[in-house]
């Protein structure tokens, strides 16, 4: 599919390498009686990690999904990789998911699968059967993940940093260029997160892929974040460095933040 002209879409003779991964403008989206997302512009360079934070149920993992082509905006453009992917059909998105790999929040193990197993299945899934190319595919995850010597563990017997592990090592085992993490973190204690936010910057340097983070832990997203976007009542309310986002005066930022909650009481976290 030819992405349309549009000013937003980049010109034709601007390098590749130029223009951003991720691309988005204007992008609404309503469930039900709510609107999630109003409006929202955001763009994200080429081996660029982008942190996204915002309060619970503020459309973060919405706009994670209309990415990927799991949902549908109502309205905007998105742009991946200089495609636009609003219109296209399955046969089309998936090709432009082979670009991107989705570390979910419970790294969304196969049970009845080992960890060599659960990180080789997209390379099965595309064909792959040559086991020598497998093996070494799949070392050389294990290997990244820092998990040598657990290939023929099952998902029951792992710890959460390490189910967490196998699901990057599986999402990224085709080399896409871009990795969307949905609360990488989560449930996981600070020695454990710790090692999941240097592993997410290890990537970015080896492989130069470009990251998309979402989270709630602050800790982390000054850790990896290139920039910082506060996603807030469906629009990028802040988009800036680590230090912009510390140096600012702007009182609600500084309370999600700090963590406090507004005069009604109510959580900003």
């Amino acid at each position: 599919m030819t992405a349309a002209t549009t000013p937003f879409a980049p010109p034709v003779s601007e390098s590749t390498a130029a223009q951003p991964m991720i691309a988005v403008r204007g992008l609404t989206k309503t469930i039900g009686p709510q609107k999630i997302l109003r409006g929202v512009d955001l763009h994200v360079g080429r081996g660029e990690t982008l942190v996204i934070i915002g309060r619970s149920g503020g459309g973060k993992s919405v706009l994670l999904k209309n990415l990927v082509g799991l949902m549908q905006p109502d309205a905007g453009e998105i742009w991946i990789d200089g495609q636009n992917i609003i219109g296209m059909n399955e046969r089309e998105m998936a090709a432009v998911r082979r670009k991107i790999g989705i570390l979910f929040q419970s790294g969304a193990l196969f049970d009845s699968m080992t960890v060599e197993e659960n990180i080789a299945f997209p390379l099965r899934e595309a064909g792959e059967r040559d086991p020598n190319v497998l093996r070494q595919k799949v070392g050389e995850m294990l290997e990244v993940i820092e998990m040598e010597g657990h290939g023929g563990k099952m998902p029951v017997s792992l710890s959460g940093g390490m189910k967490k592990r196998v699901g990057l090592a599986r999402s990224i085992i085709r080399r896409p260029s871009c990795v969307l993490y949905d609360e990488p973190t989560a449930g996981l204690d600070p020695v454990v997160s710790d090692s999941i936010n240097r592993l997410i910057r290890r990537l970015q340097q080896r492989f130069q892929m470009t990251s998309v983070v979402v989270t709630h832990d602050m800790k982390s997203a000054f850790h990896v974040g290139d920039r910082i976007a506060y996603l807030h009542e469906g629009r990028i309310y802040f988009c800036g460095s680590p230090a912009e986002l510390e140096r600012s005066g702007d009182p609600l930022i500084q309370d999600f933040m700090q963590g406090r909650s507004d005069e009604n009481g109510s959580s900003v976290t």
